[in-house]
């Protein structure tokens, strides 16, 4: 590849002379260098941080390549699944970039349900393969996120609250260590390492190469209602969300979101219900339940019409826009507090049109025990933010909203999910303790010397 300096590396290669697809940085157009430095990096907010050299790694051998090195060059990786992480971060400084975007990889096995599929294939992706084999996995809700950081971060899918944690759904794990060795991580062997990949997020001390994920059926029902409010009716609208059942048959996925219509001029409160199941009665009954409480002056009420993941995935496409600036921040409440007054001037000051909030109930799978794994915090109440913009001199405004905000909701938080959360802005509880002491033990035992990037700004010895 003539933009690209290729480098023969065999040292414990498992494909001898395998050239590896290298952009060291000052060796190429600046141009180059830079295109392939914010390569599927979604947040056009991208950090000034800057990687030594990019890998595009094709096959598994390339990433064992990479890895031997890096040691021997005494760099550390940072690695780029998907490019989705808001706080975009695969952008290290002075370190070797492992970008996985070419190692494409889904199979099924129709027995047992089990399917593999390599770290930066996408939700859309995957949905889109087993939905035609009449089966589908807890995937994202913006259509275009890298499964290797969802599942390492835990993975708050579509209907969570019913189906849990998509990390939940990680049976085995493919890994390239720090040694450059690979490795099959399960319940039963590595079984440590197996734990770490279910909630570790961006520290996790490998690559995952390989996901083994636990399909499921896919419902044969999908329906979904709409009710959009002005703000003056804020209190009543959110008190009826909070009431609504939500651990129903297959599920009923509720999510209460400020944001502009297109069509106003000022925010509104919608409540958007989605509802799977496995027949139209049970489906219907579910959202009629709803429907026969929500409070009246809705400006558009859209009640059971039917949909598909296709079709939310191309509604949070639109909600969620390329091409944008992006600060994001989340926070799980406790249990008791009074959630409509915490969050009322969040949903009431939006900084843009385009920027929103969001609140999920996770009942019922906040309320029952997780599994052994690192992810380790959750609560009924799930809040996340938005600022979404287009120009840079914007920035200081949205970014303030978005600081301003948390600081008001960080008092009534138990803690927040890593998966959208940037340890450069602020403090938060991302694991128990015990779960983080045990996660420090494990990133030391399997990379003792720092071969994988740590996690940025988060200084405690992890």
């Amino acid at each position: 590849m003539s933009n690209m300096y290729l480098l023969a590396y065999s040292r414990r290669s498992t494909k001898p002379d395998q050239p590896l697809s290298i952009i060291w940085r000052g060796q190429v157009n600046e141009s180059v260098y830079e295109e392939a430095r914010v390569k599927r990096i979604f947040n056009c907010q991208r950090p000034t941080r800057y990687p030594q050299a990019i890998i595009f790694a094709k096959t598994e051998s390339d990433i064992i390549n990479a890895v031997n090195l890096a040691i021997d060059q005494k760099y550390s990786i940072s690695i780029r699944a998907g490019g989705h992480s808001w706080p975009v971060w695969s952008l290290r400084d002075d370190t070797i970039l492992m970008d996985l975007g070419c190692l494409s990889d889904i199979s099924l096995d129709e027995e047992t349900g089990v399917v593999r599929v390599s770290p930066s294939t996408t939700g859309k992706e995957l949905s889109d393969y087993l939905h035609a084999k009449g089966r589908t996995f807890p995937v994202g809700h913006c259509p275009d996120v890298g499964l290797g950081g969802y599942l390492l971060c835990g993975g708050m899918g579509w209907n969570s609250n019913n189906w849990g944690w998509a990390c939940e759904y990680v049976v085995a794990v493919d890994v390239v260590t720090s040694t450059g060795e690979i490795v099959h991580a399960d319940v039963e062997q590595n079984n440590d390492l197996f734990w770490a990949t279910r909630g570790s997020g961006p520290g996790f001390p490998g690559i995952v190469t390989r996901f083994h994920l636990q399909s499921r059926l896919l419902p044969k029902i999908m329906k979904s209602s709409l009710y959009i409010y002005t703000m003056k009716h804020y209190q009543p609208v959110f008190d009826w969300a909070l009431k609504i059942p939500s651990g129903i048959d297959e599920g009923l996925e509720i999510a209460v979101i400020g944001s502009y219509p297109p069509e106003f001029n000022e925010p509104c409160i919608t409540v958007a219900l989605l509802a799977l199941g496995d027949s139209d009665e049970s489906v219907i009954k579910v959202l009629r339940r709803a429907d026969e409480s929500h409070p009246d002056g809705a400006v558009t009420r859209s009640f059971c019409g039917n949909t598909s993941f296709n079709e939310q995935f191309r509604h949070k496409a639109k909600v969620y826009p390329e091409k944008h600036r992006y600060c994001a921040d989340n926070s799980f409440l406790h249990n008791d507090v009074d959630v409509p007054s915490i969050l009322e001037k969040a949903f009431s000051t939006l900084p843009t049109r385009k920027s929103l909030v969001l609140y999920n109930s996770l009942i019922p799978t906040s309320r029952r025990d997780l599994p052994p794994m690192a992810l380790s915090v959750q609560s009924d109440h799930y809040f996340a933010l938005y600022g979404i913009w287009e120009d840079a001199k914007d920035d200081v405004h949205n970014q303030a909203w978005v600081s301003n905000i948390m600081e008001e909701v960080g008092r009534h938080s138990t803690g927040a999910y890593i998966g959208e959360f940037d340890f450069l802005k602020r403090q938060s509880r991302l694991w128990g303790f015990q779960e983080k002491e045990k996660l420090k033990a494990i990133r030391q035992k399997w990379d003792p010397n720092g071969v994988f990037c740590s996690y940025l700004g988060l200084e405690l010895g992890l």
